[in-house]
């Protein structure tokens, strides 16, 4: 089953897809959410109403990776870098669980601000 978002920040708009994952499904059940974005470097995140531990959590991701951060709790999108990246990784603040990726990574890059209402929907 391939499970399609969007993500609606202001007038950009980018399809997305949620993996198989318990956590990913809990983030399907309660969509769509709106919420307030933060910027750590490229990584956006953003609170959602989901309580839950990690799953296989990763210390790295990929380009384009969606994430669930348990102690945002949070979603968090990594079209580029964080702060404490290195030159050939994406590293998150803490460890977190892939629940998806975004289709359009450079949609997002560099346009979304602190502060933005961000959508995700069905």
């Amino acid at each position: 089953m391939t499970r399609q978002i969007r993500i609606i920040v202001g007038n950009i708009e980018t399809d997305a897809w949620l993996n198989e994952s318990r956590t990913a499904s809990m983030v399907w059940e309660i969509l769509p959410v709106t919420s307030k974005a933060s910027l750590w470097g490229d990584e956006i995140y953003f609170a959602v109403p989901v309580k839950t531990g990690l799953e296989d959590g990763r210390e790295t991701v990929a380009l384009g990776d969606i994430a669930y951060w348990p102690e945002g709790p949070a979603l968090c999108i990594f079209p580029g870098k964080t702060p404490i990246s290195t030159k050939d990784e994406i590293r998150p603040a803490s460890a977190v669980s892939i629940v998806g990726k975004v289709r359009d990574v450079q949609a997002l890059l560099g346009r979304v601000k602190q502060g933005d209402t961000i959508v995700i929907q069905r």
